[in-house]
C-alpha cells in the first residue's frame, strides 16, 4: 500500500504530477495559488501553456478549448488516464507529469491515479488535483493504490517502486481514509487470488480469513470436511473429495454492537482453489489461471474487510466453500449422484461444472440457518459467460428488479460494471435428470442454465448471482487493472451494502 496523504506543505518530491480536465485547458484553472506557492515554482496557467506549447495533441472537435496557446487541438491532454511528461533534469522537480481526467469525474480519476501510479518511477510523488471534487479525489487516490499493484515479482533496481503520494487542491481526510480501505480490500482480493495453489489449500484460504478479518472484530469459524459431511454439504465434499487438501466451509460473521439482526446481508463466494477440471480434464491451456478460481470468495472476504474496516451498522455475513477439484482416484466421477444440504440431489454429467455444486451448499445453508434479508453470490462461473461479455464485464441474474438497480447503482460508483441477463424458465427443462433433481452441465446457454440451477437453493429470499467468469482475470495490466487477479466484485458489493446504511 501506498502512503497517501493530504500535502500540507511544499513537498519536496522529484515528481509532480498535475491533473487537467477539458475545463481547465481553457486556463480557468482552479487552485492556480495553491500549485505555484507549494508545489511547482510555476502557475499552472503558465504549466499549461509550456506543455500546450509542446505538444502536438489531437482529440475531438468538441473537446476543443477556446482559449489556449500553440498550434493544434491540445485537448488530447486531458483525456483521462493520459500522461504527458516535462522533464527538467537540473531542477526540482526533476520531472512534471500532466494527468487528463477528461470531466473530472470519478471514473476519469480513478484512471489518473492508476497511470500516475504506473508512470512515477520514483518512491515519491506529489499530485495536484485542483478542480477535482471530493468523490473524485478520493477516487484518484484509489487508482493510486490499485495501479501500483504487484504481485510476486521483485521491483527492477531501475523501476523504483511507489511508496508515498501527497495530495494538493482537493479530498479530504474522511474520503481519502474511505479510498484507503476500499483499496486494501480489493488488493488483498488480488494478493488470495494471485497465491498459487501450492500454498493455497482451503485450509489456508481459512486462515488468511481468521488472520486478517478477525483483528477488524469479524467472528470468523472454519469447518472441516468432517463436520461438512456430517452436516450434508454433499456438493462441497464431492467437489473437494478428489484432493489431498480437504475443503472447507469459511464462516466470517460482522456484526457491530448495537447491529439490529436484521436486515442481514449475506454473501456467498465460490472458492475453488485449484480446477484441474476433474475426469472431466481442462485443456492445459485452459488450466494455467485456474489457482483463481476461488476470485468470488476473495471478493466477498473482502467486501467484509470493507465493511469491518469503515464500522458500518449493518449486519453482514460471507460464505466460502472453498475446495479443490482434483484428479485422483476418490474424485467424483461422470455419473456420481450427490445430495445437497437441502436434500436436492444432483447428477454429475460434467465434473468441470464443479462451482455450482459448491455453491448449492453455501446458499442452501445461509437460507437454512442464517436467515437472510439478502442473497448475492459470485463465482468464476461460467466459459459462456465471459463469451457473452467479454473480459471487462460481469453478469448479475435476479428476479428482483430492485436489487439488480441497486447493484448497477454501486457497480457504476466504483466503476466494475454489469449487465442484467435473463432468468428465462424456459430452459428450465434443460436440468431435468432421470435419476436426480437435476443435472449439473445442462449445457447452452450455459449463463442462464447455472443460474437456473442455483435458483433452487435460495427459497424465497431475494437474490443476485454476480457471474464474474471475464472481468477477476486480466491477461495484462490496463488502467487500475493489474495483470492476474483483478479482485473484481470485491469493491462492488462492499459499496453496494454501504449504500444500504
Amino acid at each position: 500500500m501506498i502512503d497517501i496523504r493530504l500535502g500540507d506543505r511544499r513537498t519536496p518530491a522529484d515528481v509532480v504530477a498535475v491533473v487537467v480536465s477539458y475545463a481547465g485547458l481553457g486556463f480557468d484553472v482552479a487552485g492556480e495559488d495553491l500549485v505555484s506557492t507549494q508545489v511547482l515554482p510555476i502557475s499552472t496557467r503558465d504549466l499549461l501553456r509550456v506543455f500546450i506549447a509542446e505538444t502536438d495533441a489531437e482529440s475531438a472537435a468538441e473537446h476543443r478549448p477556446e482559449s489556449t496557446t500553440g498550434s493544434g487541438d491540445a485537448s488530447g491532454l486531458a483525456e483521462a488516464g493520459v500522461i504527458t511528461e516535462l522533464l527538467r533534469p537540473a531542477e526540482v522537480p526533476r520531472r512534471i507529469l500532466l494527468v487528463g481526467v477528461s470531466d473530472g469525474g470519478t471514473r476519469a480519476a480513478r484512471l489518473a491515479g492508476a497511470a500516475v501510479a504506473r508512470n512515477a518511477a520514483s518512491t515519491a510523488v506529489s499530485c495536484v488535483l485542483a478542480g477535482l471534487d471530493d468523490e473524485a479525489a478520493a477516487a484518484f487516490a484509489e487508482g493510486l493504490q490499485l495501479g501500483a499493484y504487484r504481485f510476486g515479482s521483485p521491483t527492477k533496481r531501475d523501476e523504483p517502486q511507489l511508496q508515498r503520494a501527497a495530495l494538493f487542491g482537493a479530498g479530504s481526510g474522511a474520503s481519502l481514509d474511505v479510498a484507503n480501505h476500499y483499496a486494501r480490500a480489493g488488493l488483498w482480493a488480488r494478493d488470495l487470488t494471485n497465491t498459487r495453489t501450492n500454498t493455497k489449500s482451503p485450509a489456508w484460504l481459512g486462515a488468511q480469513a481468521e488472520k486478517e478479518l478477525g483483528r477488524l472484530g469479524v467472528a470468523v469459524t472454519v469447518r472441516d470436511d468432517t463436520w461438512l459431511r456430517e452436516q450434508g454439504f454433499g456438493g462441497v465434499i464431492g467437489v473437494g473429495q478428489g484432493s489431498a487438501s480437504p475443503p472447507r466451509l469459511i464462516e466470517a460473521g460482522w456484526r457491530p454492537r448495537g447491529a439490529p439482526a436484521q436486515p442481514h446481508i449475506v454473501l456467498v463466494g465460490k472458492g475453488i482453489t485449484f480446477d484441474t477440471g476433474g475426469y472431466n480434464l481442462k485443456p492445459g491451456s485452459s488450466m494455467t489461471t485456474m489457482y483463481t478460481d476461488m476470485a468470488g470468495g476473495a471478493a466477498v472476504l473482502a467486501a467484509v474487510h470493507v465493511v469491518a474496516s469503515l464500522q458500518l451498522p449493518i449486519r453482514v455475513t460471507a460464505l466460502v466453500p472453498a475446495a479443490e477439484n482434483s484428479v485422483s482416484g476418490n474424485a467424483m466421477r461422470p455419473g456420481d449422484v450427490l445430495r445437497h444440504y437441502n436434500g436436492r440431489t444432483s447428477e454429475i454429467t460434467n465434473t468441470d461444472a464443479e462451482g455450482r455444486l459448491v455453491l448449492a451448499d453455501a446458499l442452501s445453508y445461509a437460507v437454512a440457518k442464517l436467515q437472510p434479508a439478502v442473497l448475492v453470490d459470485i463465482a468464476t462461473l461460467t466459459g459462456a459467460m465471459k463469451m457473452a461479455l467479454g473480459d471487462q464485464i460481469a453478469g448479475v441474474v435476479t428476479d428482483d428488479d430492485d436489487l439488480a438497480k441497486r447493484l448497477d447503482v454501486a457497480a457504476e460508483t466504483v466503476d466494475e460494471p454489469l449487465w442484467r441477463m435473463p432468468l428465462n424458465r424456459d430452459y428450465e427443462s434443460l436440468l431435468d435428470s432421470p435419476i436426480a433433481d437435476a443435472n449439473n452441465s445442462p449445457g447452452a446457454p450455459g449463463g442462464i442454465t447455472a443460474a437456473l440451477f442455483l435458483r433452487h437453493f435460495v427459497g424465497d429470499v431475494p437474490w443476485a448471482h454476480l457471474d464474474i467468469a471475464g472481468p477477476a482475470r486480466a491477461a495484462e495490466a490496463a488502467g487500475y487493472v493489474s495483470e492476474g487477479s483483478t479482485g473484481f466484485g470485491a469493491r462492488l458489493l462492499a459499496r453496494w451494502i454501504q449504500d444500504q446504511v
